[in-house]
């Protein structure tokens, strides 16, 4: 049977879920129609432009450089804060409307998935125009727009999705392929990064057609074994299945904050270190991992820092354990001075559903239940729906929500 896949991208996604939560919540501004950035705190002047809208584009403004810098381009720019638990409520609610056209859907980033939709005519009709139904509801009824790419492929289902945007339905079978594809230039081809581009380029390889139609033997000699493995997909020969149950690759999960105030008791920066490790292991949950190493990260107030990490025999996705792992390392390291600036990261990642358990540290699994309970909580009536009671009354935020710069929230693995 031929294969009929979808590729649902949201079309710049953490500001548009910013930007409608906003116009739910009653605000007359659209943020997507104004120049603005999704960042982090402007006075620690480490924070970084995830996402830009439309207006922005026109100053210039690139995802990735400082947030002081985008000002100066554009003094009127409206910076607004990361807030992981509002991206993880958008995909979820966006992922439960894709299991209504399949039950077969391989989440790739928080922002992609992928959909089997073969099979599923006789339900939802033809494929092109279920993909409008799915693109209709999702704008209808949670206010953001996405683009459906349609092909026989994952990998030319997601080129498809990128060849016209926003809020758009694509086409890219494989009798399109000399017509859509292969005209664009090389490094528009999933795989070809930075380092492979120039590379190709020396080989009088610009487009995709180029490389599609380029000796194999030559590609052999130059790129080794990637070479045949961009060719195959310049040709749109992919078949790796649509899988529930794969998970995105990271490397590690990460979350900071710049706090407005000098921390300097024992017992706050306790407080500020658990409100990171309650969005960490949320996070962690969320994407299927356990962690080994923990790492924490100290800035005072002359913004100088300092870091210590430490792995653990025992991999873990629960929250307490975690914020105890965290608290001794930063126990160890902080010699008292006023802080303004904490973080906590995980790595060394293992799946949550096959993980060795150790005889010292027994998996309490009470208390693995009532973090997915919690997670399912928040993620229905919001992140301060449920908190800890150590932090009613406190004046600080009971969940610290953010994207460390390094962790990486795109899949290169379709």
């Amino acid at each position: 049977m031929n294969r009929i896949i979808m590729h649902i991208d949201v079309n710049n996604a953490y500001l548009s879920w910013e930007a409608v939560y906003r116009l739910q919540m009653g605000e007359k501004t659209d943020l997507r129609e104004i120049p603005s950035v999704v960042g982090g705190d402007e006075q620690s002047r480490h924070g970084i432009v995830l996402a830009k809208s439309n207006p922005a584009k026109k100053y210039s403004i690139q995802t990735g450089e400082a947030l002081y810098t985008a000002r100066k381009k554009c003094p009127n720019l409206v910076v607004v804060p990361v807030r992981y638990e509002l991206y993880m409520m958008c995909h979820n609610a966006m992922t439960n409307i894709l299991h209504d056209f399949s039950p077969n859907v391989q989440v790739y980033s928080i922002d992609e998935a992928f959909l089997d939709y073969t099979g599923m005519e006789n339900i939802h009709g033809d494929p092109v125009e279920a993909a409008y139904k799915l693109k209709n509801r999702i704008k209808t009824e949670l206010g953001f727009t996405v683009n459906v790419g349609i092909s026989s492929n994952k990998l030319l289902a997601k080129m498809a999705s990128e060849l016209k945007k926003p809020d758009m339905v694509n086409t890219l079978f494989p009798d399109e392929i000399k017509e859509k594809m292969w005209p664009l230039p090389v490094r528009e081809l999933f795989m070809v990064g930075p380092a492979t581009a120039p590379k190709l380029y020396r080989l009088n390889i610009f487009t995709i057609g180029d490389l599609a139609q380029a000796n194999p033997e030559l590609l052999q000699y130059h790129l080794k074994s990637w070479g045949k493995l961009i060719r195959d997909y310049a040709n749109g020969i992919e078949n790796s299945p649509v899988s529930a149950d794969a998970r995105p690759p990271i490397k590690g999960i990460g979350n900071s904050t710049t706090i407005p105030f000098d921390v300097d008791s024992a017992d706050e920066a306790r407080k500020v270190l658990l409100s990171l490790c309650e969005m960490v292991g949320m996070r962690l949950r969320q994407a299927g991992y356990c962690a080994k190493l923990v790492s924490v990260y100290l800035r005072n107030t002359n913004l100088t820092g300092k870091s210590h990490q430490r792995k653990f025999a025992t991999a873990t996705d629960d929250t307490y354990q975690i914020f105890n792992r965290a608290s001794q390392l930063m126990e160890e390291m902080w010699t008292g001075e006023a802080l303004r600036g904490m973080g906590v990261h995980v790595s060394d990642l293992v799946p949550n559903d096959l993980f060795q358990i150790s005889m010292f540290e027994p998996l309490n699994e009470r208390r693995r239940r009532l973090d997915k309970s919690i997670d399912q909580i928040r993620m229905k009536y919001g992140p301060k729906s449920v908190i800890r009671s150590v932090f009613v009354n406190s004046g600080l935020a009971p969940i610290t929500g953010g994207v460390i710069e390094d962790f990486k929230m795109m899949s290169s693995i379709l």
